[in-house]
């Protein structure tokens, strides 16, 4: 049987549930009465200087432009050589765009003077496939390091 401070006790962890409960749904009810979005104006005058959106000057815009372009054109290249090796354009796309945002390690080899970068691995082992031919081939092409100038190697982590 339990006995009264076990009873007690029980009897307070409810009344505190109870509370709590009562207190989220006056936060929902003022969180659902509360505007969605904030304007400039409603803002202090020193926080609206401060946080006012500006607009590129042209030739930053035209700079962020050109980068972009560049980009787009290292993809592209990057998904024709990728095309080889899968049959799809928009599936070779989506995975050099997987490609740029997934994990590697950088491995210095001193002797030779070149750092390996290892790709990990992908989510299928058919884009491990491809992506390892890919990297094997941008190995072939020689590609210096920006800052030392030093040969670079790429590789698929085995792990």
């Amino acid at each position: 049987m339990n006995d009264g401070g076990e009873i007690q006790k029980n009897a307070e962890s409810v009344e505190a549930l109870q509370a709590v409960q009562a207190e989220l749904k006056q936060l929902c009810s003022a969180r659902k009465a509360s505007s969605r979005k904030v304007t400039i104006d409603s803002l202090p005058e020193a926080e609206r200087a401060r946080d006012r959106p500006t607009q590129l000057p042209p030739l930053n815009k035209m700079h962020c432009g050109t980068v972009k372009m560049f980009a787009y054109r290292a993809e592209t290249a990057m998904v024709a050589l990728l095309l080889r090796h899968l049959k799809k354009e928009d599936n070779a796309r989506a995975l050099i765009r997987e490609l740029f945002v997934s994990s590697a390690a950088i491995e210095p080899n001193a002797l030779a003077n070149t750092p390996t970068i290892k790709i990990h691995r992908m989510a299928s082992p058919a884009h491990d496939r491809a992506i390892a031919a890919l990297l094997e081939e941008l190995t072939l092409q020689d590609f210096p390091h920006p800052e030392t100038g030093a040969r670079m190697t790429f590789a698929l982590t085995l792990v």
